[in-house]
């Protein structure tokens, strides 16, 4: 893991603008640096070293030196790669994944892409054709943004580094705004950065003297509705699930320094940590985060497993005013306004991590887009199945079974139930059913915003810019797929792994590694009939068939208790900060323009009387002041401090 930033095009003195570019986003690669030039080119590149440890410095040249790579992630099939490439006759100078791009590219062009199993961004200068090529892994677990200035193409891991070259400054993008706001991400390309793009996942991108084009090398594909099922028998369905799960975690395993595991307490960490414990001789090294609120903690599970495992295990408490004392930090590495405060925690759990000495941790993200385990997915079955019989009384009893950890839903009435989750509302065509009642519910943080902004939007929705951007096929695919498509493509990329993900594990020269995103295993998984995923209202159904020999009962049977981490409650109390009080005066907020000052100030001193307890005020108030943030951090405004209460 690493992070890259570069030019293609004529600039005058290119190494102390790339040293420049490669110092803002040096918590990425605090190993090593280095920089290369040539006359119509730039790569610079910070290094975590944990494959070729010694042998593996970038920006990298092949023999000929007509090649140079700068390249951010892990090809976790190079051992394979490699030894088939020298069985053609190649040979390696070093022991390190970065050199098997290089001669994949050498041998096949753009096309290489398509044999790497890993979570990559790089850049590859192409000295004989004249041109960059860019490239992303398949689901987006590696961030890499571009834009153009004075007829030169910047490109760069963090948007933090673009905004060292000259002429590049910070603007907020309101669509992007109203995007997070609706969708709790931008679409991509766009990000919340005026005129920065991003490249979106499986995509790479050629750029020489005469244009700029973009294609995917990759889709994630699902069976029409109507085609017979590619798998019918379950037993012989999980045993395949098992064993290309193992694998993905071996090869996950693959490193020059030790791996360890984040252990949620939850099924899916639990299952990977399982397999990696198996794979680690040593004895394999866990870390949780905990809480002091019963509703957010799940230390009793993290010990079990940890216990039933004989795992050596850590934990960071997450406790009141540690998401507040490190939400700007958190901010300044995601890039981005937010509306939750969960990558905040995981901010934390990196830095113990790092800590304890380790750069490589495995985790179980993914698995509940893969697998169908978000509650969200057994709502809108739920939803379809009340919207066909939209006068029943008995069907609405349905919803209570869906959320054990709020209890207040279990006393309220048929009536309210129906309602609340939007059953009828929607038509059970809209290709955004199941996402209907969470856009509706984000969206209300708009009434936020002010009246400048409103006009600057006009017409503008978000949702509708979404279904414009859903492929071809989408339609016929079943409604759980369509379901599992738009929490894969859009906000998995978007904001898990990205938000939470990368800049939080990354903001600490921490590496990430995900076996469920194992492109093997998406597929794999796409192809199962939705029944084997989804079976009535149980989440993940075939994987914990496929694995419940490893898991203590409690844990394999556990049901899914999303992760989530205490909102608006965090900022307030005895001890708030002063940057919080500052950052959401009514002066600083009117000054800003972007939301209502008034409107602003009812909602923080509501939130401070008495914790936020609706989804609208929670998801506003953090979704406010990290914009605030934002433009704080990026666009340099300044933010007046308020008097001490």
């Amino acid at each position: 893991m690493c992070g890259f930033g570069g030019y293609f095009g004529s600039i005058r003195d290119g190494r102390t603008l790339l040293g420049r570019m490669t110092a803002a986003i040096a918590h990425r690669g605090p190993d090593e640096q280095g920089i290369f030039t040539a006359p119509e080119a730039g790569l610079g590149h910070v290094r975590l070293s944990i494959v070729g440890l010694g042998d593996g410095q970038q920006p990298m040249s092949d023999a000929s030196g007509e090649l140079t790579i700068a390249f951010n992630g892990e090809i976790f099939n190079y051992v394979e790669l490699r030894d088939e490439l020298r069985a053609k006759g190649r040979r390696f100078r070093t022991s390190s994944d970065t050199e098997v791009i290089l001669h994949l590219y050498d041998e096949m062009g753009e096309d290489c892409v398509t044999l790497l199993n890993g979570d990559f961004a790089f850049a590859i200068w192409d000295a004989r054709r004249c041109r960059i090529m860019l490239a992303r892994d398949r689901m987006g677990v590696r961030p890499l943004f571009y834009t153009a200035q004075g007829g030169t193409f910047y490109f760069a891991s963090e948007v933090k580094a673009l905004l060292e070259v000259p002429g590049i400054s910070a603007e907020i993008d309101p669509i992007a705004l109203d995007q997070i706001f609706t969708l709790w991400a931008p679409i991509a390309p766009r990000t919340p950065f005026r005129n920065i793009l991003e490249l979106e996942p499986a995509h790479l991108m050629v750029v020489d003297q005469r244009s700029v084009t973009t294609r995917p090398y990759w889709q994630l594909q699902y069976p029409d509705g109507d085609q017979p099922p590619s798998y019918v028998d379950e037993r012989s369905a999980a045993e395949e699930l098992r064993a290309l799960l193992t694998d993905a975690t071996r090869i996950r395993m693959r490193a020059d320094v030790p791996v360890g595991a984040y252990l949620s307490g939850g099924l899916d960490s639990s299952i990977v940590s399982a397999l990696a414990a198996g794979m680690t001789p040593q004895g394999l090294r866990t870390f949780s985060v905990t809480f002091d609120s019963a509703e957010h903690d799940e230390s009793v599970f993290q010990l079990e497993m940890a216990a039933a495992l004989g795992t050596q295990h850590s934990a960071i408490a997450c406790r009141t005013g540690d998401i507040a004392r490190v939400f700007p930090d958190v901010i300044r590495f995601t890039e981005r306004p937010i509306i939750r405060t969960a990558p905040a925690p995981l901010y934390q759990l990196s830095a113990l991590v790092r800590e304890a000495g380790l750069k490589v941790v495995l985790t179980g993200e993914g698995a509940d887009e893969v697998f169908a385990g978000y509650d969200i997915f057994k709502e809108a079955r739920v939803r379809r199945f009340c919207g066909r019989q939209p006068g029943s009384r008995i069907r609405p009893h349905l919803f209570r079974k869906l959320y054990p950890y709020l209890p207040g839903l279990k006393q309220q009435s048929p009536e309210y139930l129906a309602a609340f989750f939007g059953a009828g509302d929607a038509p059970l065509d809209d290709p955004l059913f199941s996402h209907r009642p969470r856009l509706k519910s984000t969206a209300a943080t708009k009434l936020f915003f002010s009246g400048d902004l409103r006009a600057e939007l006009k017409d503008y929705d978000a949702a509708a810019e979404l279904i414009g951007r859903l492929p071809q096929d989408f339609r016929r695919w079943h409604p759980l797929h369509q379901a599992q498509y738009l929490e894969s493509r859009f906000l998995l990329p978007g904001y898990i792994l990205s938000s939470q993900g990368d800049r939080m594990a990354m903001a600490h020269g921490v590496e990430g590694r995900f076996p469920f995103l194992d492109h093997r295993l998406v597929e794999f998984a796409a192809k199962l009939p939705p029944e084997m995923k989804l079976k009535g209202l149980t989440e993940k159904h075939i994987l914990r068939e496929a694995t419940k020999d490893l898991l203590p009962p409690a844990i394999g049977r556990r049901v899914k208790q999303p992760y989530r981490a205490p909102d608006s409650h965090s900022f307030s109390g005895p001890g708030e900060f002063d940057y919080v009080r500052g950052a959401l005066s009514e002066d600083a907020v009117a000054e800003c323009g972007l939301f209502n000052a008034k409107a602003v100030t009812k909602l923080y001193e509501k939130c401070r009387s008495r914790p936020a307890s609706g989804f609208r005020d929670n998801a506003a108030f953090v979704g406010i002041l990290s914009t605030q943030l934002w433009l704080q951090t990026f666009a340099g405004t300044r933010i007046r401090k308020a008097e001490a209460a």
